[in-house]
Formats: C-alpha cells, sequence, structure tokens
C-alpha cells in the first residue's frame, strides 16, 4: 500500500470524528482551545488504537485468508464506507444540535471517540491482511485525524451543520474507492 492510499483512507476514517468535532464546535458552550486540543486529541488516538489492535487481531488468521486480502480490503472498505453514505443520507433531515449550548464532558468525549474509531479496528484487520506497516500505518492515521477534527472544531463554530452530512458522504466514497482500488489491482494487475 502506497502513501497516497495510506492518506486517502485515514481521511476517510477521519470523516466521522470529523463530523462530530464540527458538531461539538457548533453545539457545546464549553468548547474552546484546550477543549479544542483534547477532542482532536481523542479522536486521533482513538483512530490509530483501532487499526493496530485489528491488524493483531487479524494476525491471528491472516495465514489462511493471504489469497483473498484484497477481496477482505473490498469488502471492509466497501462495509465501512457504505455504511457511512447510508448513514449521513439519512440523517439529512436531522438536526446535529438538539440542545444548543450542550456542555461536552471528557467521558462524553470518549465514548464519541470510541463510537467514531470502530471502523479503523476492521481496516486494521485489512491492513494485517495486506501485511501493512501497522505502527507507520497507525500512527498517521491518528495525525490525520487529530488535523482534522482541529480544524472541524473551528469549522464548527464558524459554519455549522453544512459540512457535517458532506464530510461523511466524502468519507464513504473514498473508502469504497480505496476497496476498489485495491481489489482491481490485485485481481487484474497482481499487485
Amino acid at each position: 500500500m502506497g502513501f497516497i492510499e495510506l492518506f486517502f483512507i485515514a481521511l476517510g476514517l477521519s470523516m466521522d470524528a470529523f463530523a462530530v468535532s464540527v458538531t461539538n464546535g457548533m453545539c457545546a458552550k464549553n468548547v474552546k482551545l484546550g477543549w479544542t486540543f483534547m477532542i482532536a486529541l481523542t479522536f486521533g488516538l482513538f483512530q490509530g488504537i483501532m487499526p493496530a489492535i485489528g491488524y493483531f487481531l487479524g494476525q491471528t488468521f491472516t495465514a489462511y485468508v493471504t489469497h483473498f486480502d484484497h477481496v477482505i480490503a473490498l469488502v471492509l472498505l466497501g462495509i465501512i464506507g457504505g455504511k457511512m453514505l447510508f448513514e449521513a443520507i439519512k440523517e439529512k433531515d436531522s438536526d446535529a444540535c438538539d440542545s444548543v449550548g450542550m456542555k461536552l464532558t471528557l467521558n462524553a468525549l470518549l465514548v464519541q471517540g470510541l463510537a467514531t474509531s470502530i471502523d479503523a479496528l476492521a481496516v486494521g484487520v485489512s491492513f494485517s491482511a495486506m501485511r501493512a506497516n501497522i505502527v507507520a500505518s497507525a500512527a498517521f492515521i491518528a495525525l490525520v485525524t487529530f488535523v482534522c477534527c482541529f480544524a472541524g472544531v473551528f469549522i464548527g463554530k464558524r459554519f455549522g451543520a453544512v459540512l457535517t452530512r458532506k464530510a461523511e458522504i466524502a468519507g464513504g466514497i473514498i473508502l469504497i474507492g480505496i476497496g476498489l482500488k485495491i481489489f482491481i489491482e490485485h485481481t487484474f494487475f497482481g499487485g
């Protein structure tokens, strides 16, 4: 897997966390610079740790699925991307801020971090099947997510709900596209 593919996977995975960061910036009255850093750090850490966990879980059965690694990548990334698309489209009429002025707590932030990073666990399994460098990949995903979420809070304060759904749609399309690219390369070009 090349740098460009990893970048787009990281960007795609970070879109759920970005969308929640935008919402936190838009809705939470206590989100200042310190909280902005905590939001970005929390999402970045969760997005970095989950692929590593998935990778090591995947190592237990990688020897059995080596010939199907490209199919696994296609299925997992397709499911994750499809889920993101479905949720973004399904929630088109919902109001991002049901209670404007909510107060963000550390517990709520940790739950958000976990909820938005579950998809990264499955990506870690596909990284295992592709024999990717998990330390570099997980660190890069964490960094991209940190940057996206840090910016997301400020964007939420400024522009609000307009971008939240579009970010999730873009993330879903990116992940599905990467899955298709890996599948096509391995199937037709022996990548």
